[in-house]
C-alpha cells in the first residue's frame, strides 16, 4: 500500500472508512487514528527500494515535538547560519588578500591540493555559498548546541518522505507534506543532476525517491540522479554535489565539471570551496584576534546569539606558544599537556576538521572521557604529528537532554518508550532572498549513546511544533 495525498482534504487510500469520515469532519484525524494503524501505514508506505542502502531505524507513531521556547529560535536559526557562512567566506577572501590575518587562510587550506585551492578562489565564485544549510543540533537542558554544520547533508529525501507520510496521516509536521520538495526545487530551479559518488552511495536511494517526487510535482522541469564517477556535465544542467571534496581523485570527470562551472555553463551547489567545509570555523569564531570581525559582520545581536549556540572550540595546533601564553580556558601552555588530562578533564570531543574520509559522519569523532587514557594520549600525539595534512579540532562536549519517545519494537511486537537523547537536524533552504525552514529530522538515540548519529537502535521521525495538532 502506498499512501497518496489526493487533494486539500488529504483523502488517504487504503485506510478504513471511519478514518476518512473523521478527516472530513475535522475531528483531529491523527489523534483518532489508532497507533497500530499508524505504524502499519508507516511500514507499508516505505518505498520497496528503501531510503538508505542497508540502513534501518526504529519507527515511531509520533513526530518529535518542539516546544514553544525553542520554536522561535529554530525559525530564526537558518538566517543566522546563512549570515555566519557568508562571514566565513568573507573572512577567508580577506585573509587571502592580506586584509585579515594570513593564518586564517593557511589554517582552512591545510591538506588541500593547490589546484582546488586556486579554483575555490576564482572571482566567478566569490559570492557562492551552500544553498542547503543543515546544522546538527544537540538538545540540552539549556536549549541546544550546534555540534557542526553539515556541508553535504544526507537525509533530505528521508525527511521529505517522513514529512509527506506523517502529513498524509494527519500530523502537522514542520515544513508540511511538500516543504522539502519545494525547498530543494528552489536549490536547482532549472532542474538538474544530483551527482552522487560511491563514497556517498548510502544516500542514493533517498535522493532517487526525491527525484521521482520532484519530477512528478514539477513536470515542466527535469531532475536526475547521476553517478559522480560516470557523470558527464551538460551545459544548462545545474548540479547538486553529493560528494565530498576529498573524494575528487576518484571522480574521473571532475576536471570537465570544474571547467564547465568556470565557464558559467552550469552551477554547482554546494560550491567547490573546501575551505567552507572545515569544522575549524567554530574555533576561528572564538579567537580573540577575530572578535571584532565577527561582531561587525554578524552584527552584535547575531554574534551574541551564536556565542550561546556554538560550543567553544580549539584548533589542535602544534605551534609553540610564547613562554607567558596559555591556551584559553584549558590553561595549558602546550597541547602535549592535554595528553595528561584526567578523565573528568577529558570531557572534550576530538574531531577531524575536514577534507578527509574521517571528516564526515562520526568516523573521525571521539569523546575523550570515553577513551582509555593511553588511547587519548595517542590520539593527541597523532593529531599533532598529522596537523599539516589532516588538522583536528577539540570541542567542548555538551551532553544531550533526556526525552521519552514511543517506538515500535519489532522483536517483541510491542509499543515501547525509549528514554533517549536527541540530535535535531533542521533543513534550511536558501530560496531567492529568504532562508526557509522546510523540515526537521529528529534522531532519538538510546540514553547510553553520547555521540548522536544514526544507528539501528535509534528512532528517526519528523518534528512538529508542539500545540499545532494532537
Amino acid at each position: 500500500m502506498l499512501l497518496h495525498v489526493q487533494s486539500d482534504d488529504r483523502e488517504i487510500s487504503g485506510l478504513p472508512d471511519w478514518t476518512q469520515r473523521g478527516r472530513a469532519l475535522n475531528l483531529g484525524f491523527f489523534s483518532m487514528l489508532a497507533v497500530p494503524d499508524r505504524l502499519t501505514a508507516l511500514r507499508e508506505a516505505r518505498p520497496a527500494e528503501s531510503l538508505f542502502a542497508e540502513k534501518e531505524w526504529l519507527l515511531s507513531p509520533e513526530p518529535f515535538p518542539i516546544d514553544k521556547k525553542l520554536r522561535t529560535d529554530l525559525e530564526r536559526l537558518g538566517h543566522q547560519l546563512f549570515v555566519f557562512q557568508r562571514a566565513c567566506n568573507q573572512l577567508y577572501q580577506q585573509s587571502v588578500k592580506g586584509k585579515q590575518p594570513a593564518w586564517v587562510a593557511r589554517y582552512v587550506d591545510l591538506g588541500k591540493p593547490e589546484e582546488l585551492i586556486e579554483f575555490s578562489r576564482r572571482k566567478e565564485f566569490r559570492e557562492a555559498l551552500p544553498r542547503v544549510i543543515r546544522p546538527d543540533l544537540v538538545l540540552t537542558d539549556e536549549g541546544w548546541t550546534i555540534a557542526e554544520i553539515d556541508s553535504v547533508p544526507g537525509g533530505i529525501g528521508l525527511t521529505g518522505w517522513l514529512n509527506q507520510t506523517y502529513s498524509s496521516l494527519g500530523a502537522e509536521v514542520i515544513g508540511g507534506a511538500e516543504g522539502m520538495l519545494d525547498g530543494f526545487a528552489a536549490v536547482l530551479p532549472r532542474g538538474g543532476d544530483i551527482v552522487i559518488s560511491e563514497e556517498s552511495a548510502t544516500y542514493r536511494p533517498e535522493m532517487e525517491w526525491l527525484v521521482r517526487q520532484l519530477n512528478s510535482r514539477f513536470p515542466e522541469r527535469s531532475w536526475k540522479v547521476e553517478s559522480a564517477e560516470h557523470h558527464e556535465p551538460q551545459s544548462g544542467r545545474d548540479i547538486y554535489r553529493f560528494f565530498e571534496l576529498f573524494d575528487l581523485p576518484n571522480i574521473p570527470g571532475v576536471s570537465d565539471l570544474m571547467n564547465a562551472a568556470g565557464r558559467g555553463d552550469l552551477s554547482v551547489t554546494p560550491p567547490l570551496k573546501p575551505y567552507l567545509e572545515e569544522k575549524m570555523w567554530f574555533a576561528l569564531f572564538w579567537l580573540q584576534p577575530l572578535r571584532e570581525f565577527w561582531r561587525r559582520e554578524l552584527g552584535d545581536k547575531y554574534f551574541r546569539q551564536l556565542q550561546r549556540m556554538i560550543p567553544y572550540t580549539w584548533i589542535l595546533d602544534p605551534m609553540p606558544l610564547p613562554q607567558h601564553a596559555v591556551i584559553p580556558r584549558l590553561e595549558i601552555h602546550d597541547w602535549h599537556e592535554a595528553a595528561q588530562f584526567s578523565q573528568k578533564e577529558r570531557d572534550l570531543l576530538l574531531k577531524v576538521s575536514g577534507f578527509s574520509p574521517l571528516g564526515w559522519g562520526s568516523r573521525g569523532v571521539a569523546l575523550g572521557a570515553d577513551l582509555p587514557h593511553s588511547e587519548w594520549q595517542q590520539r593527541i600525539a597523532d593529531a599533532l604529528v598529522g596537523f599539516e595534512r589532516e588538522p583536528t579540532i577539540v570541542q567542548q562536549f555538551h551532553k544531550g537532554r533526556l526525552f521519552d519517545h514511543s517506538y515500535w519494537d519489532v522483536e517483541t511486537a510491542e509499543l515501547k518508550t525509549m528514554r533517549g537523547r536527541v540530535r535535531l537536524c533542521p533543513y534550511y533552504f536558501v530560496e531567492e532572498d529568504h532562508v526557509n525552514l522546510r523540515g526537521a529530522l529528529a534522531t532519538i538515540c538510546p540514553a547510553d549513546k553520547k555521540l548522536l548519529h544514526g544507528m539501528r537502535d535509534a528512532i528517526l521521525v519528523p518534528s512538529r511544533f508542539a500545540g499545532l495538532d494532537n
